[in-house]
């Protein structure tokens, strides 16, 4: 980083560093560790979450508080530790979230030189969107494209991502000028890397699947009724795929996993309909996870562990998970597209 005084500036004026493009990737969080403080604390600002929960807080807060938090975190700690990256003592979704970044660094210096810094922030737990922003700030980033990893757009997951990066600018003294990447669960290049990683599995598979089942995380039915767009774009992502890979209607479904509390969710819910599909003869099946662009703890432990449990207690015989995105190269490409496109006008190859 170069740091030099402003033109015309007198000689004892600040030092300034050089102007550069800041790409700030973003991801839900991870626990720090899988204790049960540890896990308090990040379950405690995931649902606190107006954007995760919007039940009011006088209502919802004792029960999150006196009940929730005593008890689910050794649950949720317990799972975790099933799948806990232990050689670098951090989560999955840690360690793919910083490959990931790398690859982008790599791609952008391609493109683009040293006019661009690119990083990742969470928006539950470490590192934060606020030390990063202030990191890109004091690095010279004048302008700042914020890229949420959701391919679908959700109020709980891309608005409250967003939500977190503003409340980051309203702490700066000199903001960056700010972008935000939209949804980009039609993007071509995305479809045709989900299209690859499904045919390699396939193809790689001890015994054809029946049927694919796109697995998407859910939200409250009333989203939907409340004008959220997640599920016309998750439908939309698996038709898609769908004429991606030439199929029929009968060999794709969608649905979604992961309900919480008491409230109708989106359906099918993943966890009945492959017990479902089991008993009504589709012995074997794939099952892949297009809303997350990172495997996690809600795609390595609930689908690969809980639904397939699901399945083969149904009488399910052959499950075949197909791992997210992460940092295939086919994904990097689609993303690195995605932030170019969304660069134009700031920076142009």
């Amino acid at each position: 980083m170069t740091a030099t005084c402003p033109a015309h500036a007198p000689a004892d004026h600040p030092k300034i560093p050089s102007e550069k493009v800041g790409v700030l990737v973003a991801n839900l969080g991870t626990p720090d560790a899988t204790d049960y403080w540890s896990m308090r604390r990040y379950l405690g600002e995931f649902l606190s979450d107006k954007r995760v929960i919007d039940y009011s807080a006088w209502l919802w807060q004792p029960l999150l508080q006196l009940v929730i938090l005593s008890k689910r975190p050794f649950t949720s700690g317990a799972a975790y530790k099933s799948i806990w990256n232990e050689a670098a003592n951090e989560s999955p979704l840690m360690t793919i979230t910083k490959a990931q970044t790398a690859a982008l660094k790599t791609e952008m210096a391609q493109r683009y030189g040293d006019d661009v810094m690119v990083d990742f922030c969470m928006r539950y737990g470490n590192p934060s969107t606020e030390s990063k922003v202030r990191a890109m700030v004091d690095a010279g980033c004048t302008k700042i494209l914020f890229f949420p990893l959701y391919p679908q757009y959700a109020g709980a997951t891309s608005a409250t991502a967003n939500d977190q990066f503003f409340r980051a600018l309203m702490k700066e003294k000199w903001q960056p000028i700010a972008r935000v990447v939209p949804p980009y669960f039609d993007d071509p290049a995305y479809i045709d890397a989900l299209a690859q990683s499904v045919e390699k599995a396939y193809a790689s598979a001890d015994k054809k699947p029946d049927i694919l089942v796109c697995s998407y995380h859910g939200v409250p039915e009333r989203y939907l009724r409340e004008g959220d767009p997640y599920h016309c774009q998750c439908q939309k992502t698996t038709r898609l795929l769908k004429e991606r890979l030439g199929w029929d209607d009968a060999l794709i479904k969608t649905t979604f996993q992961s309900k919480f509390g008491p409230e109708e969710w989106l359906k099918p819910y993943t966890v009945e309909e492959v017990a479902r599909l089991a008993e009504s003869g589709k012995k074997n099946i794939a099952v892949c996870a297009p809303a997350f662009s990172a495997d996690c703890i809600e795609t390595l432990e609930e689908i690969n562990e809980e639904i397939k449990e699901s399945f083969e207690h149904a009488g399910g015989e052959h499950f075949t998970y197909i791992p997210c995105l992460n940092d295939d190269p086919a994904h990097i490409a689609a993303l690195s597209g995605v932030i170019a496109q969304n660069l134009r006008g700031w920076l142009d190859e």
